[in-house]
């Protein structure tokens, strides 16, 4: 039995009303750019579907949305006092306010840098030999995300870092930035691409411009809109990590002569190229920029044509799940846009904001379609490229380790700035990103593998934190003597799955509580209760 002070203590945990509670934000900045860029979403999407006699769903309540908007910004599920505030808030523009309040959260930085992690670097999520880089680069992107700092400056960053490499294809640093945190950090991003010209060029044109590059890394393809000599053009910007043959075995700086930074052999021929867009412009190329400065130059500009389109189409994917042009990074003639002037307008605004994400994040948002319910309640909905109802989306593994903290109260044992990675560890978020982690796979197609049910049915953090004897929440509300049977059972509902549950499910899991269960102990069956909701689909998804 715990005593009175533990649970007094949980209860307060899943009672109070957070400090900052939903108190009006200061002026929202480029609030007339957000509200003519939500305009432009609701115009387009509702042309559409009239012109598809597509009938949308109707908007999601409260519940619904709480839950969304939390796992969307922050990464994870409401707390019981977060969604308890939010539902007894009557007033009219408070999911305005509850964005402003997510976008304050330093939790907004640590997860939008976790997403782009694993979308520019992917290979580090689940590759023991690179996961040390891409900890250390999410931990520069989450500084960044923190800092607001406009998604062109933080291109130019990665793409104009001071990056040197020594004998072993090690990255190394010039004497000057030796300290210097931010170019050690974005280095990471350079050796998780083993500082190869071939992979820095695969990587940069799918995550920065939205083009798929490598696929004619090898030969001309007969369907690709892209050829042999352009992949290597691209990749010659990167010339400057062309492996030459060895100086001494302590040498450590540049590989090659500034000036020959701009060419690269292509590998298993005699043919050398010499670095040019693949839009077939040539760079002004002079002494005082190195070729990755040129290419940071054209490529972050706002006359580029691909790179705006590109960042708006991957904040839209982020929110939906699927991007106006799906798959995000193979656009063209076989593969166009849903909604081509959608994504032109948004793009457009991008710019206008100076690339300032949290413009598109406030009006995708504020969109009438984003604030639709998941679910289907007309047969023209089942399209998800018509924007007409919000699709499912299977949880990642940082927003599933991080929703189970917030529903449980437990504490962090692996927090996101740790740099290392132990396999061995069958507890905390490495051992959920082991499980769970889904960078190669659409959130919109998720399945959950026998090995994940089974870390979610019989793992030891999961066991613990349903276990009276170890978790608070579950102890708050099992000795709480001022709570009925269905009014604990709501509390479990309210932590775990961000919602009251349906009578018909009060009233089932209230007379299994009330029935002791298999053992005949209240407690316990109140138990097996958190524990059947913590393992449910449900927990599982975003909707």
């Amino acid at each position: 039995m715990r005593t009175p002070v533990c649970w007094v203590a949980g209860w307060a945990a899943l009672l109070a009303v957070p400090a900052s509670g939903l108190a009006d934000s200061p002026e929202r900045p480029k609030e007339e750019l957000v509200q003519r860029l939500t305009a432009a979403i609701d115009r387009h999407l509702s042309a559409d579907w009239k012109a598809s006699q597509t009938t949308p769903s109707p908007e999601a309540d409260d519940a619904e949305y709480v839950r969304r908007v939390y796992l969307d910004l922050v990464g994870r599920t409401p707390r019981v006092a977060e969604t308890r505030a939010f539902l007894s808030d009557k007033s009219a523009d408070k999911r305005a306010r509850l964005v402003e309040r997510l976008l304050d959260m330093p939790t907004f930085a640590a997860h939008f840098a976790a997403a782009t992690r694993a979308d520019w670097l992917p290979q580090s999520l689940n590759d023991f030999r690179t996961q040390f880089q891409g900890n250390q680069f999410e931990d520069w992107l989450r500084r960044q995300y923190a800092a607001n700092t406009p998604l062109d400056e933080l291109t130019s960053k990665v793409l104009t870092a001071s990056v040197a490499v020594g004998q072993r294809g090690r990255v190394a640093f010039d004497r000057p930035q030796d300290g210097n945190r931010d170019e050690q950090d974005i280095a990471n991003f350079y050796q998780a691409n083993d500082v190869k010209p071939e992979n820095l060029a695969a990587t940069v044109s799918r995550v920065f411009l939205g083009v798929k590059l490598e696929c004619a890394q090898c030969h001309d393809h007969p369907f690709a809109p892209y050829t042999k000599d352009q992949f290597w053009q691209f990749a010659a910007f990167f010339g400057e990590f062309t492996p030459l043959p060895p100086v001494s075995p302590s040498f450590v700086g540049p590989l090659r002569p500034q000036y020959e930074f701009n060419r690269l052999t292509i590998p298993n021929t005699t043919k050398t190229v010499t670095a040019l867009y693949f839009d077939g412009e040539s760079p002004e190329w002079s002494s005082d920029r190195t070729p990755r400065r040129e290419l940071a130059g054209w490529l972050t500009s706002a006359k580029n044509p691909y790179f705006a389109r590109n960042l708006a189409n991957r904040t839209w994917a982020h929110f939906f799940g699927i991007g106006i042009v799906e798959p995000v990074d193979e656009p063209g003639a076989e593969n166009p846009p849903s909604h081509p002037e959608l994504l032109a307008e948004l793009a457009a605004g991008l710019i206008e904001a100076k690339f300032d994400q949290r413009v598109l994040v406030r009006a995708i948002a504020a969109s009438r379609a984003y604030n639709l319910t998941s679910k289907q309640s007309h047969e023209t909905q089942s399209d998800p490229r018509r924007f007409s109802r919000m699709p499912l989306r299977g949880l990642t593994a940082d927003q599933i380790y991080d929703s189970f903290l917030a529903a449980t109260g437990a504490r962090d044992l692996a927090p996101r700035n740790q740099r290392f990675f132990d396999p061995r560890n069958d507890v905390g978020r490495n051992a959920f990103r082991t499980l769970f982690q889904q960078a190669a796979v659409k959130t919109t197609e998720s399945q959950t593998s026998i090995l994940q049910s089974l870390m979610m049915m019989n793992g030891r953090q999961v066991t613990d934190q349903t276990s009276l004897a170890s978790s608070d929440v579950l102890a708050a509300v099992a000795d709480a003597p001022f709570l009925d049977t269905e009014k604990r059972v709501d509390a479990l509902f309210l932590a775990a799955l961000t919602r009251k549950p349906t009578p018909h499910e009060r009233e089932q899991f209230a007379s299994y509580v009330e029935r002791g269960g298999p053992s005949g102990d209240k407690k316990k069956a109140l138990a097996d209760v958190f524990w059947v909701l913590l393992n449910s689909t449900e927990f599982l998804f975003n909707h």
